[in-house]
């Protein structure tokens, strides 16, 4: 059983910055970035695994960073430009699997989940 430790999250004005970080009590190979604004779906933003391949929503590319520290077992999240539309619950996300292709943006796949941190953008 792996646990997952969020923090970064909090509020900022449209256009500012803020890096969530997402720490795993065990080795994990693949994590995830997913959301969840109120009244919407867990959506998936960024994923990455051990050898840093990587994914991004649309929706963040070009203004949102992943990257993983193999050795303390830590995620991150560089968010950037942030948008009022980015504002939701923040949820990192492990599964201890190698993907064929990329590592996925979907819920399903991941089986470790933490527990989120708020993100507000306003």
């Amino acid at each position: 059983h792996v646990q997952l430790v969020e923090s970064g999250g909090g509020l900022v004005q449209p256009g500012g910055s803020l890096r969530l970080s997402c720490v795993a009590s065990g080795y994990t190979y693949t994590m995830a970035w997913f959301r969840q604004a109120p009244g919407k779906e867990r959506e998936g933003v960024a994923s990455i695994d051990s050898e840093r391949r990587m994914l991004y929503a649309d929706s963040v590319k070009g203004r949102f960073t992943i990257s993983k520290d193999n050795a303390k077992n830590t995620l991150y999240l560089q968010m950037n430009s942030l948008k009022p539309e980015d504002t939701a619950m923040y949820y990192c996300a492990t599964v201890s699997r190698r993907f064929t292709r990329y590592p996925p943006l979907i819920k399903n796949e991941y089986k470790y989940w933490g527990r989120g941190t708020q993100v507000t953008v306003s």
